[in-house]
């Protein structure tokens, strides 16, 4: 068999047996079910024989490296845009009629080439660009390879194998794992070697704290985060050790999974609002050239065919190829007229500016059209821990005992992080710590595995969250004075520090399912020996017999302060608070001579977790507190500011629906005492839902708990399915493939994975939510901006598109050359329209409803009015052609300085059968220190002697668009009431680009290039006189605009309306 052929054997195997392995549910069968549908013995593992002849089945344990976009693709798609295609003919054609007037040598070759010349560098420059930012989009795939384990400690031939290469797993493998590790495939727990294991999996499945994991069976249906007998690849063991069976491999593991599916949402991207509107608009253009383009070859069809009838019949065709290509060039010159060559280059500047502003509010974006789409943003779906919530479990709520049997004292703490200086203790006696208070203290720092340290300027926490959380807690109630001792100053753990100093801990309790608690038996600075012990209130509850008072006094527990403590705790529940209870006991018999020796009796109690029920009984309960992972202080404000804005707001989190429902009531999404039953639903429910739509159209906020990735998935779809521009959030591998496919995906930067970082277009710098809403504000005021400079470079554009047309169709020599009409494009427009990008955003910019994604760029009204400029562009550049020809003076300006001889404008417009007027001659005129003379050939003067009004018309025509530039610094708003001076850049902008034309006009070479001539004071006079009442036009259209202003917009709601019905 051939190679491929061996291939596809492999592969259908592969097919074959991951289907198979799915139909067996491990975590709904138990330990020996499991090891007989594996063939496999616990104590052996797999033989090697069995090892290959299973690899043969299931390949190797890795992820699919799909092949990316080649570089010839890549290339091929740059040219795949609509204004691209247009200039890559015109330069072509360009280029072949350069080549033909080259052999007539002299200044028109120079000319003739730097067209297409500068046309195929933007086309490289654009393409460059574009490929650029396309290979970025793969890296997602590369990062999730990274979270996977490299070794393994296996079970092989009845030997164990430490660190072997994860790569080499197979189902049926027996895999031994211990703190710390990354686990390497998906597998089913055979056995707990130590009393508990905890596998930290918020990354993949969005749980804000550990998960137990349990040998037990749990039902076939479960979803992800109830597979409780189930560790998964690429999650992280953080207590215990443990025995598993490999069950799946590579791409069928869990993160497999989601690495299909950012494969397929990268698949899925569509373009960002605005290429759309772009492309469209260049479908447009294009037609409208088309049509342009043969009326100017029609009306001048007469000067290169013509025929006589002869019987009726037309005869003696004569064809003139030089007048055909000279029409040909106008034609071309209409197409390089028409496109804003400088549009893509300033959207990209704008863009960029864009992405500078929005750093610096914490928002890196990393794919620049993005900056545009965050402006139409309808709905944010976002995820709870870590963006809503800090991430970062702290207590909330601290219950003490009164100072009398039946009392209890409730504090409020402040502090939503792992910084012990954040926050404090309110209705706390400042004076002194009371003996109850100091025992809580004494159990939460000694009772206690986890650090927090101080990383660059946050406070980060090792070991669990929650004993994390009790470390600040004990950093917030200070130290008892009585004790002396402050070494350790400015330590984010001094308290604790000193605490452990006080009570040496010599054994350590395990914490275990059954007896839900840890303990530690300590040496006291006081010589005796005492149990210290946290956990499970209710539990904790069962195992004591006393209780402390205020003072340090020990009572009896009785039924009334038992039913009181248990209330509490339910009220705490009831808010979404995980409790901890804290006890204690201090007559330890057995213990009373043992200092950790492993010879002494004692020891052999220790050994056996059975006994630690027994040894933790008659219990004195001193208190109790309640944690939670906190909101941000600033995320009620930005959900306020999302619904000023019309943005929606949706939760999707992978924890649990009570807390979920508690966090969002506290933020603003839900009011604190509105039915939500409709509003909050589970992944699950959503999928069952009958009507997935309607439920997602609900107006306010929305949350779905217990979310998979799958969920999060299609949430999105639908959404953008319904027409909403979705702005995703989210910081595990879980929220990869919904990242990729949202129009924004929006990933963490502290807490978030490299996989979402990879998968998103942009990242946040602090993790907060209101970045988004502030980014959301930017993104607005920037498409603000990008519509003033669109609307002034395509008046610019109509204005040289009707110069040429109506240069044609009057029949006089052409006013402009397409290298002329580039250079306005390209330089000359492209200072203004780019400063334009810094107008100032309007001051209720987030007051208004989001844009609908479809809504046009430029509205009939705004095209109508650039039609009125654009004619009188035309006729004003043609106009001052004309006149210069035709009249020695005009409005008062004389302009017969230079000596040039005047003509009739019958003359002008018949100038291609001036070889056939009779006695016609010129005189000389002068152009700077140049003189032109027309002695040998008196018609020239109508082609090489052009030259001057051609350069009126380009100036006429520059000062025009730099006048024009004023005009788009409002939509409808007069120059009165937003002076020039409001954009600074803009006066800038428009002494850079008036700077650039006299350049070219006055330095020889340059003037030579562009085929001018330099300007004299009355001509410049000339230039002004004609260009200026193009802000007088503009503020009568902008008057007649701001008067229909309201009509017009009721009549655009009801046509939305009625489309969107």
């Amino acid at each position: 068999m051939g190679r491929g052929g061996e291939d596809y054997g492999k592969r259908e195997n592969a097919i074959a047996a991951s289907s198979e392995q799915e139909t067996f549910p491990a975590w709904a069968r138990d330990v020996k079910q499991c090891e007989e549908k594996y063939q496999v013995n616990r104590e052996l593992g797999l033989s090697s024989a069995e090892v290959e002849k299973r690899r043969q089945i299931y390949g190797w344990n890795e992820l699919e490296k799909h092949e990316g976009t080649s570089i010839f693709k890549l290339i091929l798609e740059q040219f795949n845009d609509t204004l691209v295609r247009i200039l890559l003919v015109a330069a072509i054609i360009s280029f072949v009629l350069a080549w033909y007037d080259g052999e007539e040598g002299g200044e028109k070759e120079i000319t003739a080439f730097v067209e297409p010349l500068v046309i195929f560098l933007i086309l490289i420059v654009n393409a460059i660009v574009g490929i650029w930012q396309e290979s970025n989009a793969e890296k997602a795939l590369e990062a999730l390879k990274e979270i996977q384990s490299e070794h393994a400690d296996v079970v092989r031939d009845g030997k164990k194998l430490s660190n072997l290469p994860a790569k080499g797993l197979v189902p049926g493998d027996i895999v031994e794992l211990r703190v710390g590790d990354k686990v390497p495939a998906d597998m089913r727990v055979l056995s707990l070697i130590s009393s508990t294991v905890r596998v930290e999996q918020g990354s993949l499945t969005g749980e804000s704290e550990a998960v137990s994991k349990t040998v037990k069976v749990v039902p076939a249906n479960s979803d992800i985060q109830g597979k409780k007998c189930m560790v998964f690849a690429g999650t992280t063991m953080v207590n215990g050790n443990c025995i598993c069976l490999v069950t799946q491999i590579g791409m069928n593991t869990e993160i497999g999974k989601v690495h299909s599916q950012i494969h397929e949402a990268s698949q899925n991207e569509e373009d960002s609002p605005l290429k759309k509107k772009l492309n469209e608009f260049g479908e447009v253009l294009t037609m409208i050239i088309g049509v342009i383009c043969a009326l100017v070859w029609l009306i001048n069809v007469k000067y290169f065919l013509s025929w006589e009838y002869v019987d009726g019949w037309p005869r003696n065709f004569k064809f003139s190829f030089e007048k055909c290509t000279y029409y040909f060039e106008i034609a071309v010159a209409l197409a390089v007229a028409a496109i804003p060559e400088g549009l893509p280059a300033v959207i990209t500047t704008c863009l960029a500016l864009g992405t500078r502003k929005m750093a610096q509010k914490n928002a890196l974006v990393r794919k620049l059209p993005s900056v545009e789409t965050l402006g139409c943003t309808t709905v944010i779906c976002s995820d709870k821990t870590g963006t809503l919530t800090t991430n970062q479990m702290a207590v909330s709520k601290l219950v003490a005992i009164g100072s009398r049997p039946g009392t209890l004292r409730s504090f409020d703490v402040d502090g939503t992080t792992y910084d012990p200086f954040d926050g404090k203790i309110r209705g706390r006696p400042v004076d002194r710590m009371d003996a109850n208070l100091e025992m809580i203290a004494k159990i939460s720092a000694v009772c206690n595995d986890a650090g927090v340290e101080q990383s660059g300027n946050h406070y980060v926490a090792s070991g669990m969250p929650t004993e994390a959380a009790l470390k600040v807690l004990v950093e917030k109630m200070g130290f008892p004075e009585e004790y002396g001792s402050s070494s350790g100053h400015g330590s984010p753990q001094r308290c604790c520090q000193l605490w452990n100093k006080l009570e040496l801990r010599i054994a350590t309790l395990e914490f275990d399912r059954d007896r839900k608690s840890m303990g530690v038996i300590v040496n006291s600075s006081s010589g005796r020996k005492s149990l210290l012990v946290k956990g499970a209130v209710e539990n904790l509850l069962e195992r004591s017999s006393f209780i402390q008072l205020l003072d340090g006094s020990v009572v009896e527990l009785d039924q009334y302060s038992r039913d009181l403590i248990l209330h509490s705790l339910h009220e705490m529940s009831t808010d979404a608070l995980r409790c901890l209870g804290f006890a204690y006991k201090e007559e330890l018999f057995e213990f009373a001579t043992y200092n950790g020796d492993e010879d002494h009796p004692a020891h052999q109690l220790l050994l056996n977790p059975s006994n630690y029920s027994s040894i933790e009984s008659k219990l004195i309960f001193a208190g109790l507190v309640g944690l939670r992972d906190p909101p941000r202080k600033e995320v009620r404000q930005a959900i306020e500011d999302c619904k000023a804005a019309g943005i929606r707001v949706m939760v999707i989190t992978g924890d649990n629906k009570s807390t979920a429902e508690a966090i969002c009531r506290e933020i603003g999404v839900f009011g604190s005492h509105e039915d939500i039953s409709s509003r909050s639903l589970t992944g699950k429910e959503f999928v069952d839902h009958p009507d997935q739509k309607n439920h997602l159209r609900q107006s306010g906020g929305l949350l779905f708990s217990r979310a998979e990735p799958r969920h999060k998935q299609e949430i999105v779809r639908l959404l953008k399915e319904d027409g909403e521009v979705v702005a995703m959030t989210g910081d595990g591998v879980n929220d990869a493939p919904a990242l990729k496919l949202a129009d924004i995906g929006v990933a963490m930067g502290i807490a978030g994975t490299e996989v979402a970082k990879e998968a998103s277009d942009m990242v946040l710098a602090d993790d907060n939510f209101s970045t988004i809403v502030a980014a959301v504000g930017e993104g607005r005021s920037i498409y603000n901006n990008m519509k003033a400079f669109i609307r002034y470079m395509i008046s610019s554009n109509i204005g040289e598109v009707a110069s040429i047309f109506l240069t044609a169709a009057l029949g006089i020599p052409e006013g402009m050359i397409p290298v002329q009409l580039l250079w306005v494009n390209l330089v000359t427009d492209g200072p203004p329209a780019t400063a334009l990008g810094f107008n100032p955003p309007d001051k209720d910019i987030m007051k208004k409803p989001p844009r609908r994604s479809d809504d046009s760029l430029i509205t009939a009204w705004i095209l109508f009015r650039y039609l009125v400029i654009g004619l009188y562009v035309g006729i004003a550049t043609v106009g001052v052609f004309i006149i210069w020809y035709t009249h020695h003076t005009f409005l008062g300006i004389d302009l017969s300085g230079d000596g040039h001889s005047l003509i009739t404008y019958s003359q002008l417009t018949d100038w291609g059968q001036c070889s056939s007027w009779g006695n016609f001659s010129v005189s000389p005129f002068t152009a700077g220190s140049q003189v032109f003379n027309f002695d040998t050939n008196p018609c020239d003067y109508l082609k090489s002697g052009k030259i001057k009004a051609s350069t009126l018309s380009l100036s006429v025509l520059v000062a025009i668009e730099m006048f024009n530039s004023l005009n788009a610094l409002s939509e409808d708003g007069s120059l009165l009431t937003m002076p020039p001076w409001v954009n600074p850049w803009l006066l800038l902008a428009m002494s850079v680009s008036f700077g650039l034309h006299f350049l070219i006009l006055y330095v020889p070479f340059l003037a030579q290039v562009f085929g001018i001539v330099p300007l004299s004071l009355n001509e410049w006079l000339l230039v002004i006189a004609v260009a200026f009442p193009v802000i007088l036009l503009d503020e009568v259209l902008k008057f007649i605009g701001r008067c229909t202003a309201r009509s017009r917009y009721s009549a655009a709601r009801k046509s939305s309306k009625h489309k969107a019905e």
